[in-house]
């Protein structure tokens, strides 16, 4: 009797020991693939922090696969962790802090991919005095990261001012550059600790990058703490009601935004211990503080296209009211995620007509939800998609394009272009702020 529950026990942990192992040759079959196409689509090239894993160390637990929000950025191939479609991580970090044997490190930019980070020490402190870099600008994304920054950030000057002799008349306690979650919560920070501040932003409402994700487009995945506000506990928010979230914990506190006002320079004046900050606009107006708080985000400005007609008013760089362009004949310039998400969000609003050019002859750095969404309007016919065209001209009523049949005419009312930007890496260092290039570096 003994032997046969023997005999039967075996056979009972070798069936379950088969079912995992074919479960565990299933599961690697498909993080293969999702890799392979990952990277013929141009899609695990990471755009910043993401996670480096050492196969010396890793055993395959899968720990860090299961722990990410955004899902499908980590898989196991050959019994390791690995990074199958680093396009989609945003620098959680939860990958690290779940591996039980330390095999993963977060990083910037890749060994052939460098990305340009500014020098940021303690409290998000730069290496200038009394400048602070906080939110996206320093190399980490996520909505409670960049609050966090932005708290911690003053905090730390609040203590330091609270130091030093009163301030002279119309020198500002700090001036913060930039209105989005990092910027909203040093400026209510701020506001709580007595500071005399400013809050500026070169764009004509607040927001910061936010303003120019699509709508309904989720921004975040975790749980945070807003100045203002209380915690916000929801795992997923839209931007609308992010938007909203900010501004009425801006109203709260009683702080007011200057918008449409783009700093140029900033130059620091006096000793360290005695340092004012002279922060100079595009309309030649100026500010003086005693710290400056930059929360301006990665986006720099925008690359344009060098036509000519581009200054015309119908030409724009982002998206912020889809409803302003409808039953207007639109024309979305760009390959990447923005410009897909542009045309897919102006096609649903009732007769406008969208057309999408793209230089080349098909996308490569496009997400597959993205590029669904666009293959169903296409085949729809609410989007005309112009693969390998190029614009030439912008007029009033029309826009010349260069496409493989020759040059087009399109009837035009709007043109939005998406076509990357450049990051403020000269601005900062104009301000004596070090920028490094990372290529893989913790």
């Amino acid at each position: 009797m003994t032997s046969i529950l023997i005999a039967l026990s075996i056979c009972a942990a070798l069936v379950i020991a088969l079912r995992l192992e074919r479960h565990r040759t299933h599961l690697e079959a498909q993080h293969s693939d999702v890799r392979d196409k990952s990277e013929e689509g141009g899609l695990n090239e990471p755009a910043s922090l993401h996670p480096v894993i050492d196969p010396s160390r890793c055993i395959g637990s899968a720990a860090c696969v299961s722990s990410c929000p955004e899902g499908k950025v980590l898989g196991i191939i050959d019994g390791r962790a690995t990074l199958i479609v680093g396009s989609k991580c945003v620098g959680h970090g939860r990958c690290v802090s779940e591996c039980p044997v330390d095999a993963i490190k977060l990083v910037f930019g890749t060994s052939q991919r460098g990305v340009d980070i500014p020098h940021v020490g303690e409290h998000f402190e730069s290496n200038v005095h009394g400048i602070f870099i906080v939110g996206e600008l320093g190399g980490m994304g996520l909505v409670r990261n960049a609050v966090r920054q932005g708290v911690e950030a003053i905090d730390t000057l609040a203590r330091r001012l609270k130091l030093q002799p009163p301030r002279e008349e119309g020198v500002f306690d700090v001036v913060i550059v930039g209105s989005g979650p990092a910027g909203a919560a040093a400026a209510i920070t701020a506001r709580k600790h007595g500071l005399d501040l400013r809050l500026v932003d070169r764009e004509v409402r607040f927001g910061g990058a936010i303003l120019h994700f699509p709508r309904k487009k989720l921004v975040m995945t975790e749980p945070f703490e807003m100045p203002g506000h209380g915690p916000v506990r929801q795992k997923e928010i839209a931007k609308e009601q992010l938007l909203a979230l900010l501004e009425g914990a801006l109203q709260s506190a009683g702080v007011e935004l200057e918008s449409g006002r783009e700093v140029t320079s900033i130059t620091a004046e006096g000793s360290e211990l005695a340092r004012r900050f002279q922060v100079r606009f595009a309309d030649g107006a100026e500010l003086r503080a005693r710290s400056v708080v930059l929360a301006i985000g990665r986006r720099g400005m925008p690359n344009r296209l060098g036509v000519p007609g581009e200054d015309l008013g119908k030409v724009t760089y982002s998206l912020l009211e889809p409803e302003v362009f409808r039953g207007q004949r639109a024309l979305v310039v760009g390959g990447g995620n923005s410009a897909v998400e542009a045309a897919v969000t102006l096609a649903a609003e009732p007769g406008t007509e969208v057309a999408l050019s793209y230089r080349r002859n098909a996308f490569s750095r496009v997400a597959e939800k993205n590029r669904h969404q666009l293959d169903e309007a296409v085949a729809a016919g609410r989007i005309n998609l112009m693969l390998e065209s190029q614009v030439l001209e912008v007029a009033e009523e029309r826009v010349r394009l260069r496409t493989p049949a020759g040059e087009v005419h399109l009837d035009n009312d709007a043109v939005l272009v998406f076509a990357g930007g450049v990051a403020p890496v000269e601005f900062l260092r104009r301000a004596g702020i070090h920028v490094e290039k990372k290529f893989g570096e913790a």
